[in-house]
C-alpha cells in the first residue's frame, strides 16, 4: 500500500486510563460531608479525571474549609494567590484549585473586585497581605474601555498605546515593591470587534495593532524577572473559545470559562516552577510509543517508524522529545525487550532521530519498570519526583502509579499523532529561565557516568575521592549566574537547609544590601566542570555571621563539599571579627535526612526562631574550626575586600 492508498487513522479513545466515576465519588465525599478528612486521597481521584471535569471538582474542593483540610493533610503546601483583572476573574479559582490539587498543592485565594487591577498593582508593599502569586486576567476590555463610537483603527492604537503604558507602569510598580511573582495574559481579538470594521484594509490594521499591543505585554516578561506573561493564543487555537457574549454581557465575565480552565493549568504549570516541582528526566518506553509495532516480533526493520503516515507521527513525537532533551531534559529508556535488538534499531534504523547518545540510560531488560525507574533513580543521583514516565501500556502506568505514586505519569494510546500533546499537557519541564547548566546537564551526566566507573575500579570510597582531584571555589555570583542561584533555590529539595524559594530579582536584591553576602559554590574535578552547584545566603548581625540558607546540588552529595563550604564561612567569621556562626535548618518534607547536618559540622543546637518554631538554630562558637577535607582543594573569596583564601 503507498502513502496516498494509506488510510489516516481514527483517534484511539482514551477510556481506561480516565475515570469516569472520579467526580462522581468526589462529590460523593462532599455530600457526606467526608471530602476535607478524605482529602488525602483527593490528588489521586483528579489524576484519573477527565480533563472536563476538573473545573466542577475545583468548584467543590474550593469551598471546603482550607485549615480544617490542612489538618488532615499537615505536609500540603499552601499557595496563597491573589486574583485581580479587569472584569470578573472569581470563575478562575475552582479551575485554579483543582489544577494545584492535581499537584499536591492547597490553593488559598483572594479575589479582587473586577476592574481593581491598577490600583492592585500599585498598592504599597504589605509583607502581611502580598500573596505568593498575583494574577492579573486582561481582556479585551483592557483596551477598548474607554473606546467611543464611532472609532477607527487608528483610534484603537491610540487607546493600546495608551493602557499598555499604564499597564507597564503598574507592573513597574508591583515589581519594584517586591511583591512575588507577577503572571499577566495576552489579549484575545474577538472578531465581534474586527467585523464591525468594513474597510478590509482598516480591519487589518486593527489586527496588527492588537498584535503590537500583546506583543508589548510579551515583552514585559523580558524587562522583569518577577513576570510571566501567559500567552492565551496557543490554548485559543486549540478550539477554547475566547469568551461567551452572555456572560461578557451581564456577569462582566470577558474570558469564556473554558479559557479560563485552561488559563489555570497554565498558572499552576507556574506555581509549580515557582515552588521548585519542575521535573528533570523522561523515561520513554518504545514499542509503540518511540515506534509502532514490537521490535522483537518485528525486527529492527519491520517497526512503524518513518515509512507510512503512522511512522511519519513516531517521527514527529521523536522530533518533540529531542527537542525537550536539547534544552537539559534528560532523556532514559525503559523497555521489555532484548538489549542488543533495541541498541541495533537506535544506531542502525534510518528514520531513527532520537540515538543511544541521545540518552543518559538504556534499560531495556524484562525486569519491573519500577525496578528500572528505581536504577535509573540511583544511577542519577536524582529523587524519583523529578521523573515523568511515558508509556502507551495502561498496565504499565496504572503499575508505575502504584509503585511509584512520586512519578508523573503520562499515557499515550494507540494514536501516534496525539503523543506529542498528551507529553506536554502538563508542562512538566517548564522553568523560569533555561541556563547554561541545563543545557549542559545532559553531558554532565554523561560524565557521571565516567566517575561511576572509576567509583568501581578503586579499593574504596576514600580513594575515589582523593583520585577525583576535586576543586571547590566560593564566590559572590556574577550577574549572568543570578539565574542559576535562584534556579537552585527553586528546584534543589533534598539538600536545601532552609528550603526558601527566590526569583532572579530577589537574588539580585539580596547580593546588593548591606552585611548581607551571596556565596556561588562552583565544583570541577578531573572528570570535568560541575559548574554552579551551590549556594550559600549569609547575614552579618553585630558579631554574629548568620549562615540564612544553604543549597546544594544532588548531584554532588558526600564529596566533602558541604563541610568545606562550612569550613570556608567559619574562617570568613573569624578572619572578620565575628564572634560566633548561626546556620538555620527550617524542616520540609524532603530536607529531613539534613537534619543533623549543622550539628555533623561542630554546631550546637540552640532553639527556634521565635517568629518561625519549625525554624532550629545551630551555634559554632569559632572555637575549634575543622579543616576542609583534605581530598579537595578550596579556594574561597566572599567580597570584593575578601582575598582569595586557598
Amino acid at each position: 500500500m503507498t502513502q496516498a492508498q494509506e488510510r489516516i487513522p481514527s483517534p484511539a479513545p482514551t477510556a481506561g486510563w480516565h475515570d469516569q466515576g472520579a467526580l462522581a465519588t468526589l462529590r460523593g465525599l462532599y455530600r457526606a460531608g467526608k471530602l476535607a478528612a478524605e482529602y488525602g486521597s483527593v490528588r489521586a481521584l483528579l489524576s484519573r479525571m477527565p480533563r472536563a471535569d476538573l473545573p466542577a471538582a475545583g468548584q467543590l474542593l474550593a469551598r471546603l474549609d482550607l485549615e480544617e483540610v490542612r489538618r488532615n493533610v499537615p505536609d500540603a503546601a499552601v499557595v496563597s494567590v491573589a486574583v485581580t483583572g479587569e472584569s470578573t476573574v472569581a470563575p478562575v479559582v475552582g479551575p485554579l484549585t483543582a489544577e494545584l490539587a492535581r499537584h499536591g498543592l492547597l490553593l488559598d485565594a483572594k479575589v479582587s473586585p473586577y476592574g481593581s487591577y491598577l490600583q492592585d498593582l500599585m498598592r504599597p508593599a504589605d509583607t502581611a497581605q502580598d500573596a505568593d502569586l498575583t494574577l492579573c486576567l486582561l481582556d479585551a476590555h483592557t483596551v477598548l474601555g474607554d473606546l467611543t463610537v464611532p472609532w477607527r483603527a487608528e483610534d484603537v492604537e491610540d487607546a493600546a498605546r495608551s493602557r499598555l503604558a499604564l499597564v507597564s507602569a503598574a507592573v513597574r510598580a508591583h515589581q519594584q515593591a517586591g511583591r512575588g511573582l507577577l503572571v499577566l495574559n495576552t489579549v484575545p481579538l474577538h472578531r465581534r470587534l474586527t467585523h464591525q470594521l468594513v474597510d478590509l484594509r482598516c480591519r487589518a490594521r486593527l489586527g496588527a495593532v492588537w498584535r503590537e499591543f500583546n506583543s508589548g505585554l510579551l515583552s514585559l516578561a523580558a524587562e522583569h524577572p518577577g513576570v510571566v506573561v501567559v500567552d492565551l493564543d496557543p490554548l485559543i487555537g486549540e478550539g477554547v473559545p475566547a469568551g461567551e457574549p452572555r456572560a461578557a454581557q451581564y456577569a462582566r465575565a470577558r474570558l469564556s470559562e473554558a479559557l479560563l480552565a485552561a488559563y489555570a493549568r497554565e498558572a499552576a504549570h507556574i506555581v509549580r516552577a515557582r515552588l521548585g516541582r519542575t521535573r528533570k528526566v523522561l523515561v520513554l518506553d518504545l514499542d509503540g510509543t518511540l515506534w509502532g509495532g514490537v521490535l522483537g516480533e518485528d525486527g529492527p526493520g519491520g517497526i512503524e517508524l518513518g515509512a507510512g503516515l503512522r511512522g511519519e507521527a513516531f517521527v514527529e513525537f521523536q522530533r518533540v522529545i529531542r527537542q525537550l532533551g536539547s534544552q537539559g531534559v534528560l532523556l532514559a529508556i525503559s523497555s521489555k525487550n532484548d538489549a542488543d535488538a533495541v541498541s541495533q534499531a537506535l544506531r542502525t534504523h534510518p528514520a531513527m532521530l532520537l540515538r543511544e547518545d541521545d540518552f543518559v540510560h538504556v534499560g531495556a531488560n524484562w525486569k519491573a519498570k519500577h525496578d528500572n525507574l528505581r536504577d535509573i533513580a540511583e544511577r542519577l543521583g536524582l529523587g524519583l519526583d523529578s521523573f515523568v514516565f511515558a508509556d502507551d501500556s495502561l498496565f504499565e502506568c496504572g503499575l508505575i502509579g502504584e509503585q511509584l505514586p512520586e512519578v508523573a505519569v503520562v499515557r499515550v494510546d494507540d494514536e501516534p499523532a496525539l503523543h506529542p500533546s498528551a507529553l506536554l499537557a502538563d508542562g512538566w519541564f517548564d522553568l523560569f529561565e533555561l541556563t547554561e547548566a541545563d543545557l549542559e546537564r545532559a553531558d554532565r551526566y554523561r560524565t557521571e557516568a565516567r566517575r561511576q566507573e572509576f567509583r568501581e575500579d578503586v579499593a574504596s570510597y576514600q580513594d575515589y575521592l582523593n583520585g577525583l582531584g576535586l576543586e571547590v571555589t566560593l564566590r559572590p555570583p556574577d550577574e549572568p549566574e543570578l539565574a542559576r542561584v535562584s534556579q537552585l533555590t527553586l528546584r534543589t529539595n533534598q539538600f536545601h537547609l532552609a528550603t526558601e524559594r527566590l526569583d532572579v530579582p530577589q537574588v539580585a536584591d539580596r547580593t546588593r544590601q548591606p552585611g548581607r553576602h551571596v556565596i556561588a559554590v562552583h565544583a570541577r574535578d578531573r572528570f570535568g566542570d560541575h559548574g554552579l552547584v551551590g549556594v550559600l545566603f549569609l547575614r552579618r548581625d553585630e558579631q554574629l555571621l548568620r549562615i540564612d540558607n544553604f543549597a546544594l546540588s544532588c548531584r554532588v552529595f558526600a564529596r566533602g563539599i558541604e563541610s568545606a563550604c562550612v569550613a570556608a564561612v567559619l574562617e570568613f567569621a573569624r578572619d572578620t571579627a565575628a564572634q560566633a556562626v548561626a546556620g538555620r535548618y527550617l524542616p520540609s518534607p524532603r530536607n529531613t535526612a539534613f537534619a543533623a547536618f549543622y550539628a555533623d559540622q561542630g554546631f550546637t543546637p540552640i532553639g527556634t526562631d521565635p517568629d518561625d518554631p519549625d525554624a532550629v538554630f545551630f551555634r559554632h562558637d569559632l572555637g575549634d574550626i575543622a579543616p576542609a577535607p583534605a581530598h579537595l582543594r578550596l579556594r574561597a573569596a566572599f567580597g570584593p575586600d575578601d582575598g582569595d583564601r586557598t
